[in-house]
């Protein structure tokens, strides 16, 4: 029996609850760890922060050749056969190939810690820090065959639980190490998070029973040759990102100096915090189900259809409240010194509500397993994202990075919709086009009203838009998934009075 319109939406709606919710306490914990690294610290501190994981995340891309990513799938094929070996083969296979990625990633670090010292902060009086972070990436290579077995059998509970678990112990650690180290302790800060996380994913991946098998180094490369070639494609996607988020750091240290890459990192990290959480959800549910319809176009086309509609349906409320709210938000998740970059985020929320809208499209092209036109669509991505960043930072400064992020969006929204049209001949859904045209309407009547007087009657006008918008698309809502949420929220408050 085909699953219904309204059934299609709820399942995105409760895929959204079940995984985001963990993901809101993880990205929670990340913001008091970044607040109390701003109080102590300031502005640079947070660059700094930014600077060293920017710089050995382009490392841990290349070196770990996707495989986090990958697993998932191989793991979740393995085990929808209900063949016991098969799934001990390819967790075994996983588990080795995993660590060996972590390994190659430290040692490419220690060795390269100088000129990646000097290419990231422009002197190698950071390389000691370079080297120590080196161990995240042993760290998250081991974590990311341990998290991909609980995701890969969704195993949703402990997956979330390690998640969460790990991020408080690391919070509480971390914030110890710079409150005695001060800036000596931001690279053993980052290494804390790390390494807590992997203990915990070892706890709970440990108490899931997977059948003991033997696999000689030949029988481990047969197995996993699958692995890393569908891992290619993930590999170039996050190299991209990770090149992106490196060199973007780097030119912005350049021309503006430390205080201004804080604040840039700040604005990028805020932006997405919200938008992570939908987007979080489309990766662990929409893909297999995308996948699961790719001989289909027409099925393809609808699923689509459905996930930009929900995704900004549950996305606009809260990026038009921080366009509003933009500079109490940086006051309170940093500090006073943050509200500088006020104009910067709210052109980065504009790119991130592009982000809802093309995402999806993006996974078209995995589930149909074309992956060189993947990683050929993030390539040029990520090559005209650099260009107009150069080119907005020489003419505006730090407000361009939040400019040139936005027009980056543009290109990459339009660029999907031709890979789209082409692969399956898809076009929006007159509710997809009606929810992008209210998105981008009272997204720019924020911006205009905040333009003009953002400290008067401006800033109030913006509000009441960001309030009617919000109520509108609840409106849809609850109309798309069929439920009273008015009903929903007296059950729940009954339960807890009982």
């Amino acid at each position: 029996m085909s699953e219904t319109p309204q059934g299609s939406y709820r399942m995105i709606l409760r895929s959204t609850g079940i995984i985001g919710g963990a993901q809101v306490a993880n990205i929670g914990l990340g913001i008091i760890r970044t607040k109390a690294l701003a109080l102590m610290l300031g502005p640079s501190g947070v660059g700094i922060a930014g600077m060293y994981q920017a710089a050995t995340g382009l490392v841990g891309t290349v070196t770990g050749f996707g495989v986090g990513s990958a697993g998932v799938r191989q793991i979740a094929e393995a085990a929808a056969t209900g063949d016991d070996a098969r799934v001990a083969r390819t967790v075994a296979t996983l588990r080795r190939v995993a660590r060996l990625s972590g390994l190659l990633g430290m040692l490419a670090v220690l060795v390269l810690a100088v000129p990646l010292a000097r290419a990231t902060f422009g002197s190698s009086g950071y390389a000691w820090g370079v080297a120590l972070m080196s161990l995240t990436l042993l760290f998250t290579g081991i974590s990311a065959g341990q998290t991909a077995l609980l995701q890969g059998l969704r195993r949703l509970r402990e997956l979330a639980a390690c998640n969460v678990l790990g991020a408080t112990f690391g919070t509480v650690a971390s914030i110890v190490l710079v409150y005695v180290l001060r800036e000596r302790g931001i690279a053993p800060f980052l290494v804390a998070v790390s390494a807590l996380g992997i203990l915990t994913s070892w706890w709970y991946a440990r108490r899931v029973h997977v059948a003991d098998v033997t696999l000689s180094w030949r029988e481990t490369w047969v197995e996993a040759r699958p692995l890393l070639s569908m891992g290619s494609a993930f590999l170039v996607s996050g190299l991209c990102g990770a090149g992106v988020a490196w060199l973007t750091r780097a030119m912005v240290v350049r021309e503006l100096g430390l205080d201004a890459v804080g604040l840039y990192s700040a604005t990028w990290a805020l932006s997405s915090v919200y938008v992570g959480v939908v987007l979080s959800a489309m990766g662990a549910d929409f893909y297999p189900r995308l996948t699961a319809v790719a001989s289909d176009p027409a099925a393809v086309n609808r699923l689509v259809n459905q996930q930009t509609e929900m995704g900004l349906l549950l996305a606009m409320p809260g990026l038009l409240a921080t366009l509003v709210l933009a500079p109490w938000v940086l006051r309170i998740f940093y500090s006073a010194d943050f509200v500088a970059a006020t104009e910067v985020i709210r052109w980065q929320i504009l790119g991130v509500g592009l982000r809802v809208v093309s995402w999806p499209m993006a996974f078209v092209q995995l589930a149909l397993g074309r992956g060189r036109v993947y990683m050929a669509t993030e390539a040029v991505s990520a090559l005209f994202h650099v260009v107009l960043l150069y080119a907005g930072i020489r003419s505006l400064g730090l407000l361009g990075c939040g400019v040139s992020f936005f027009a980056a969006y543009v290109a990459f929204t339009a660029e999907m919709v031709l890979v789209c049209l082409w692969l399956t001949g898809f076009t929006w859904s007159r509710h997809a086009l009606g929810l992008i045209a209210l998105s981008i309407a009272s997204g720019g009547a924020v911006m205009a009203a905040l333009a003009a007087d953002p400290w008067g009657m401006g800033r109030w006008l913006a509000g009441v838009v960001a309030i009617v918008a919000a109520f509108v698309d609840l409106r849809i809502l609850k109309r798309k998934v069929g439920l009273d949420l008015t009903r929903v929220w007296q059950r729940v408050v009954n339960r807890e009075g009982m």
